[in-house]
């Protein structure tokens, strides 16, 4: 290795390691205000907390490095310009090609390396980081309820707790559960003075024991109108009841994840493609029971009726005008409620379709993402070491501004890309490549510039452009003594 070499990528290291260091203590503050607000005090020890920290901070190593090398090129060729070294290499015969060959050469070692981190090391982390939030949520499941608020978070109830106490939020009072249904279901809703949680036999359960409370129910499962009105309301006391809760959602919303023991996040790149070619051809199956579901329940309610086909009289089965107004209300409400089963059923059909879907597409993005990340980090380069010799200015200012710019352009792209994508209306193979695709012209262009020396940034360039259509909206004052 030549000592022009050598100098060039120490420059390079000494602001990548510092800026790496100073980028991933930023993101890891971030998951401690996401993902740590609901543990911090709650009976956590310092090296569980620390240890989940790490655990969590292997994954956003593949935004730190991208972001790391897009600021370090252009200080580091900043610096060059600033200090007039880079003007001494191009007289003494260098072009900026020969400047740029040996970080672009460390750029994709480091490209490969980021690859096998998050194809093998991070997939590992990730588990060890999910089941860890998994016990965490399993064995505390008080932590995510607030006192005096009525939480969503069980699914199907709304309950609201008056005050949580004790060494692991296990007592409660003031309780109030209600279970919420449609307005065709029965309804029930429970008041308890005092209650307690109670570890369950099965971690997906939520044993609750409450004392002192009512229960009160309205049975209106499969009853008219009329029986409705009549129905009485009913209330039964108890000294302490035992009821059990599905949180399995509770918890998987908790640690974002859909399976603990089998989420894509903890597969490398080969074995998420196996899981989406089998996910495929279940969902297959699963498409086409839901519309032959959705086909039976149509017919059941609604017939079609082809005028061209059938020439006889098509007699009603009621004539509205004629039934009496007890018997008119019944037909039309019970019109009515299969249209409202019909609307329902076809909604119920749309929301599960979608939930595949995006579900489909979020594994698919996530293993493009394991490869388009370390193109992303190469082709930041060519931005970051075009920009740096371009602006020829180094330190802490300007170049940090212009990279959070390149960066927030980045990630906004990735972030509105990636929920048109979840919707269904972007191919999820194209999705995870359009941002770097936007950018690799982008970074190829400026490169072109900064080999022929353009001037990029020059004001006066831009003015001279545009000056033709500006002088025909803007003319020039006379100066004070030629008037």
């Amino acid at each position: 290795m030549k000592i022009l070499d050598r100098y060039i990528i120490k420059t390079f290291f000494g602001p990548f390691l510092l800026i790496f260091s100073v980028l991933f203590f930023i993101f890891i503050v971030n998951i401690i205000w996401i993902q740590m607000a609901q543990f911090m005090g709650k009976g956590l020890s310092y090296f569980e907390i620390i240890k989940l920290l790490f655990y969590l901070g292997v994954s956003i190593v593949a935004m730190v490095l991208p972001l790391t090398i897009l600021l370090s090129s252009i200080m580091t060729f900043g610096d060059f310009g600033e200090r007039y070294e880079l003007a001494a290499m191009k007289a003494a015969g260098i072009s900026l090609t020969r400047v740029m060959a040996p970080l672009f050469g460390i750029v994709c070692v480091l490209s490969v390396i980021l690859f096998y981190f998050q194809n093998d090391i991070t997939p590992t982390f990730q588990r060890k980081a999910r089941n860890m939030l998994y016990n965490i949520a399993a064995t505390k499941p008080a932590l995510n309820f607030t006192p005096g608020q009525f939480i969503n978070q069980i699914p199907g109830y709304s309950v609201k707790f008056d005050k949580i106490y004790g060494d692991n939020g296990q007592f409660i009072e003031g309780v109030f559960v209600h279970k919420t249904t449609n307005v065709f279901d029965d309804q029930q809703s429970i008041v308890a003075e005092k209650g307690r949680f109670e570890p369950a036999q099965n971690q997906n359960y939520l044993k609750l024991v409450l004392f002192n409370g009512y229960i009160f129910e309205d049975n209106l499962h499969n009853k008219n109108y009329r029986e409705r009105e009549k129905q009485p309301n009913q209330a039964i006391k108890f000294d302490s009841m035992v009821s059990h809760f599905d949180v399995s959602d509770l918890i998987n919303k908790a640690i974002e994840k859909e399976q603990i023991t089998d989420d894509y996040r903890f597969q490398s790149y080969n074995e998420i493609g196996e899981t989406v070619n089998k996910r495929k051809k279940e969902n297959t199956d699963v498409f086409k029971n839901m519309s032959q579901s959705l086909i039976s329940n149509t017919n059941n309610y609604v017939g079609y009726i082809d005028h061209k086909k059938i020439t006889e009289k098509i007699i009603p089965q009621y004539d509205l005008k004629k039934l009496k107004k007890e018997k008119r209300l019944e037909v039309l409400y019970n019109a009515y409620n299969k249209i409202n089963f019909l609307k329902a059923d076809a909604q119920a059909k749309n929301d599960q379709v979608l939930s595949i879907v995006k579900y489909q597409n979020k594994m698919i993005i996530y293993q493009q993402r394991i490869f388009s990340y370390s193109f992303t980090c190469i082709i930041f380069f060519l931005i970051g070491a075009s920009l740096g010799s371009i602006i020829r200015k180094g330190g802490m200012g300007l170049p940090v501004v212009i990279a959070i710019i390149i960066f927030i352009i980045f990630y906004v792209m990735n972030l509105t890309i990636e929920n048109i994508s979840w919707k269904g209306r972007l191919d999820p193979y194209i999705a995870a490549w359009i941002p770097n695709i936007i950018l690799l012209p982008f970074g190829v262009w400026l490169t072109y510039k900064a080999l022929t020396d353009s001037q990029v940034f020059d004001a006066e360039k831009y003015k001279a452009l545009f000056k033709p259509l500006i002088s025909k909206f803007y003319k020039p004052k006379e100066h004070s003594r030629y008037q």
